[in-house]
């Protein structure tokens, strides 16, 4: 009996000593393999026991590779791109991974565009006041108008000056703005070397009468050819041929001459006075036709190459109300005024009553002829700065965002080159609303790695039918928000409402860039607590006054569970 108590108790040690052991190789064998080696490992142990096992045991499978980053964007603006991990320096928030595809899977969505569609309620067009136009072919005619001022025709401004030097005698036009007509006597003058030219001219003119007959050949050519020279000088002396005929018919010499007004027009100044010697350098009168003048404008650069020599143009000034005067382009300069910015050109004016006086302002209206042009209401092209789009409707409430290129602006229509088709139906109003809403369904769909559209109010377009959807409420404290910090509270409940405890509650308030205004798009966010029966409560930020797009999203053990969109506006 203790002999066969001995020898089981020996047993038993043998066997614990057997299982210690194998315990030992099997951890040694896991600290060899790891623990992506374990199913194989643990196939080994058991081929100890069962070796038949060993032989119908599968294969181990091969351990998954490590997948290949090929950048880091930013989830909110999935534009931004970068090869190292770091911060988002528009929105603070952390890069993203993207990784390589995997051999032989479904290549990833595509990252969301900064515009994505959005969708939208009856109840919700009306409540923002949302309202369609059609792209239609219409004939456009371009209405430029600038300010104008009168100024002088050049081409009808002259002056008077002697061909002869010598004394003034008697002035016939003797102030400034006197009405003068061609051929008017302006002054008399008395010059020596004149006087002497008309003393050769009598001479030659006896010489004639007394030679022309003679029979000598030369005598006679050379009695002519005296007297023609003798008249040629009295002519460019501005000697009239009828005071040439008087010289000849009395045969004395006048003394003084009279000098007579080359062109119709008013005296602008006047430098001739009586016994004043004068010499052929000197300007005596400037005389200016005022019935016919120009008009001076300046023309925006976007318009210039509409502007052509030739075109009508109109002039109406505030001295003649109603009425219209009726000219057309001259002249375009060939140069930018550096300070303005605007080209000028010049329009003639016929003024038969002198009504336009020189300096007096007016507006100038230039009307264009464009032809048949695809257009659409100015109010739905969005100009973001470096594009324009427009939301065009592709169904019942369904407005996607496209890049158009525009044309000229005519009359609150905005011509259309590219982007869009006659008969499509886009948004003409609201549409500062709908692009808000666009650039965060954009945002939120690269943070989420989203494809579905979302439409205003939270509302999910009709995609994919979620499957239980949880009821998100929002509200700040104080309501309206203020400038600062503010508090803010969520509740969550599920589809029965029931309260959703101990989730992951973020509060994300985004304003979009307006660049047109100078601003960059400002984001703000808070990790909110939990407070109890579905309840998360924090404090946020609101950096300025204006409209906020707010985002509240719902996560639980690492899954997004729901997303809330709503509006605030800090006063």
């Amino acid at each position: 009996m203790n002999g066969n108590s001995t020898f089981l108790k020996n047993r038993k040690a043998r066997v614990a000593i057997v299982l210690v052991g194998v315990a030992v190789a099997a951890a040694a064998l896991v600290w060899r393999l790891g623990r992506d080696r374990w199913p194989a490992a643990k196939a080994e142990v058991a081929g100890w026991f069962h070796p038949a096992a060993v032989q119908t045991a599968p294969s181990p499978a091969p351990a998954a590779p490590e997948r290949k980053i090929l950048y880091y964007e930013d989830p909110m603006h999935p534009s931004y791109r970068s090869d190292k991990p770091g911060i988002a320096p528009d929105c603070g928030m952390q890069l993203v991974p993207v990784y390589a595809p995997e051999t032989g899977a479904a290549p990833p969505p595509a990252a969301a565009p900064d515009h994505g569609p959005v969708q939208i309620s009856t109840t919700q067009e009306h409540l923002i006041g949302l309202t369609t136009a059609r792209a239609q072919y219409r004939t456009l005619e371009k209405t430029i108008r600038a300010v104008g001022t009168v100024a002088l025709d050049e081409t009808r401004t002259g002056q008077v000056h002697t061909r002869v030097s010598g004394w003034i005698q008697k002035v016939f036009v003797d102030y400034t703005t006197q009405q003068v007509k061609k051929g008017d006597p302006l002054f008399t003058i008395y010059s020596p070397d004149l006087v002497a030219t008309e003393g050769e001219y009598l001479l030659a003119l006896r010489g004639k009468r007394d030679l022309g007959s003679s029979p000598i050949r030369e005598v006679a050519t050379g009695v002519d050819t005296l007297l023609d020279a003798a008249r040629q000088r009295l002519a460019l002396w501005d000697v009239s041929p009828e005071e040439i005929a008087e010289i000849e018919r009395s045969g004395q010499a006048k003394r003084d001459l009279t000098l007579y007004s080359p062109m119709s027009g008013r005296v602008t100044e006047r430098k001739a006075f009586p016994n004043q010697y004068v010499t052929p350098d000197m300007s005596l009168y400037t005389l200016v036709d005022y019935t016919h003048v120009w008009v001076y404008a300046d023309i925006y650069e976007p318009e210039i190459e509409l502007v052509k020599t030739g075109q009508e143009a109109d002039f109406t000034t505030d001295a003649y109300p109603g009425r219209v005067f009726h000219g057309q382009i001259s002249y375009v300069w060939p140069q930018l005024d550096m300070q303005t910015r605007t080209l000028k050109v010049r329009t003639d004016f016929a003024n038969p009553e002198l009504a336009l006086k020189p300096d007096m302002f007016g507006n100038v209206e230039m009307r264009i002829p464009l032809g048949r042009r695809l257009v659409v209401p100015e109010s739905a092209v969005l100009d973001t700065g470096t594009r324009q789009l427009v939301f065009v409707q592709k169904g019942p409430g369904l407005l996607e965002p496209r890049t158009v290129k525009t044309g000229v602006h005519v009359d609150g229509n905005e011509e259309v080159l590219e982007g869009l088709k006659a008969g499509e139906v886009v948004a003409s109003s609201a549409t500062f609303l709908i692009d808000s809403e666009s650039q965060l369904r954009a945002a939120l769909a690269g943070m989420t790695l989203s494809t579905g559209v979302t439409g205003i109010g939270g509302q999910a377009a009709p995609s994919a039918p979620p499957a239980a959807r949880l009821q998100i409420t929002f509200r700040t404290e104080p309501e309206p928000p203020r400038v600062g910090k503010d508090s803010v509270a969520v509740s969550v409940r599920d589809a029965a409402g029931r309260p959703l405890d101990n989730a992951q509650v973020k509060v994300i308030f985004f304003m979009p860039a307006m660049p047109s205004m100078g601003m960059a798009a400002m984001r703000s966010e808070a990790a909110l607590s939990f407070a109890g029966s579905g309840q998360y409560r924090g404090e946020v930020q609101v950096p300025t006054a204006g409209t906020w797009q707010v985002t509240v999203t719902v996560e639980q053990a690492g899954r997004m569970l729901e997303t809330g969109q709503f509006s605030v506006t800090a006063p």
